[in-house]
């Protein structure tokens, strides 16, 4: 009887705390991640790949749902936090180089400071960060330009995805008619 009771207990407070948790709604700015090698998930699951990737960026979606982009929400030589909600994150899982810069590999946060003609990619390691509101130039690891044209397709969701190259891989961002391009590569000797 006492165990039966117990067990009845038990499942009342299962049931109580679950009927007080709700869902959160579904996020405007769904996140996404991208790899270095691309779909690497999908190549590991099929036995193709051994190593870790090289990469993955973590980001928010944000929708144009016809606004003015650039110059408009996203205001020029503003900090941007690369996309919705929390900061854009982004891991090596091995050491590279942006720019003349090596970098460790270790997980990273991404800004950028957008121009018409460039975007400013600056690498920072105050990690977990919701938005720019806490950003800290002291805690900046390098920063680096990407190149930026014009895009031939309008592009609704904001969009970031590793190309390779042969020296390493490009971290195209896509949103509106914007391409912003910013070349990473492997580190021929461990950063310091």
């Amino acid at each position: 009887m006492k165990k039966t009771l117990l067990l009845i207990a038990f499942v009342c407070i299962v049931l109580g705390v679950n009927a007080q948790q709700k869902p959160t709604d579904l996020d405007k700015s769904p996140m996404d991640m991208s790899y270095w090698p691309a779909n690497y998930p999908i190549l590991k699951l099929n036995g193709k790949v051994k190593d870790a990737p090289t990469a993955r960026i973590i980001y928010s979606r944000q929708q144009k749902n016809n606004r003015t982009i650039f110059d408009g929400i996203v205001k020029y030589n503003e900090m941007w936090r690369l996309g919705a909600n929390e900061a854009t994150e982004i891991e090596f899982f091995k050491n590279v180089k942006i720019g003349n810069k090596a970098i460790e590999k270790g997980r990273y946060t991404l800004y950028c400071l957008p121009a018409a003609d460039k975007w400013t990619i600056v690498v920072s390691n105050d990690n977990y960060s919701w938005g720019n509101y806490s950003y800290d130039i002291k805690k900046d690891v390098t920063r680096a330009d990407a190149k930026v044209e014009k895009n031939p397709d309008v592009v609704e969701n904001f969009t970031i995805y590793f190309e390779e190259t042969k020296t390493g891989a490009n971290l195209i961002m896509l949103w509106d008619d914007v391409k912003a391009t910013l070349p990473i590569s492997l580190a021929a000797t461990p950063a310091k």
